[in-house]
């Protein structure tokens, strides 16, 4: 097959031996299967920029702390360099949040490095070594359902606990493999308490997987872990050894201002679309 050109760095530089095959392309990156000093491994390429098509960026990359203040400074100004260590800090996030949560006791690829925009991580594969299914192409009985469920609740927790929400999870990003869930796909992680939309993501994350559960074991459906783990992490109180119930029951009939205001910004972003459509149509004409 043709190298992909950001790869053959890499192997130039004998960081990778072998391109064996593609395995998935999507909206931020594109993933092979390579060797790697015998060792079959996943690199993720990124795209450029300009050929990404993740929606509201902006959104997921509030909060994220840059420690060099010129490079922070060239980020606000957008300059040539801010951009290109805007492009840098956004390939390097996902390798920087993997670590953070294996850290945690999550379970995600082992990341091998980010190098020029590919992540070398670990291949996670099944019982038979072939590349694990995503949870959304398998079935399973309600006793495994309400099992996985509860180790993905305890991620969800874990990584609250480090300051991340995921901010795109769903059965889409969870692979199954022998030992049960693994989460993938986190180059948009969230900072829980720098960004406002957190809130809001979190609760979509805990939704989606509770969602795809319930449709084995209807019973899921009446929990409340979203609430939950929010009250707790605003208060301070949540911790790697909290248990979490699933209950919660409101204080007050209160508004949601986070998801209301994250819904007004879809909107406006949804009609400054729509405008420039028109827009171009007109000149069309």
């Amino acid at each position: 097959m043709k190298i992909p050109p950001r790869l053959q760095p890499l192997i130039e530089d004998g960081l990778i031996d072998e391109v064996l095959y593609p395995l998935m392309s999507g909206k931020e990156a594109s993933v092979y299967v390579v060797s790697c000093a015998g060792q079959i491994r996943a690199a993720k390429v990124y795209k450029d920029a300009y050929k990404r098509s993740f929606k509201k960026a902006a959104q997921y990359q509030e909060g994220r702390k840059v420690r060099n203040s010129r490079r922070a400074r060239a980020m606000e100004k957008r300059s040539k360099f801010g951009r290109e260590q805007q492009e840098e800090t956004w390939q390097n996030a996902e390798a920087n949040a993997l670590a953070r949560l294996a850290a945690v006791g999550v379970r995600v690829p082992e990341s091998y490095g980010c190098y020029a925009g590919v992540l070398l991580m670990e291949l996670i594969t099944d019982a038979e070594g072939d590349v694990a299914s995503r949870l959304n192409d398998v079935t399973m009985n309600a006793e495994q359902a309400r099992e996985d469920f509860a180790v993905m609740m305890d991620y969800i927790r874990l990584m609250l606990c480090a300051g991340i929400v995921h901010g795109d999870l769903s059965e889409f990003n969870v692979l199954l493999d022998a030992y049960g869930p693994v989460i993938i796909d986190l180059p948009q992680a969230v900072d829980a308490a720098g960004n406002n939309n957190a809130r809001a993501m979190l609760t979509r994350d805990v939704n989606n997987i509770t969602l795809y559960y319930s449709q084995y074991a209807a019973e899921l459906k009446q929990t409340r872990y979203a609430d939950e783990l929010w009250a707790l992490f605003e208060a301070g109180e949540l911790t790697p050894e909290v248990e979490l119930t699933g209950l919660y029951t409101d204080s007050e009939a209160a508004a949601d201002v986070d998801g209301i205001m994250l819904a007004i910004k879809d909107a406006l972003a949804e009609q400054a679309a729509l405008e420039a459509r028109k827009r171009e149509a007109e000149q069309e004409d």
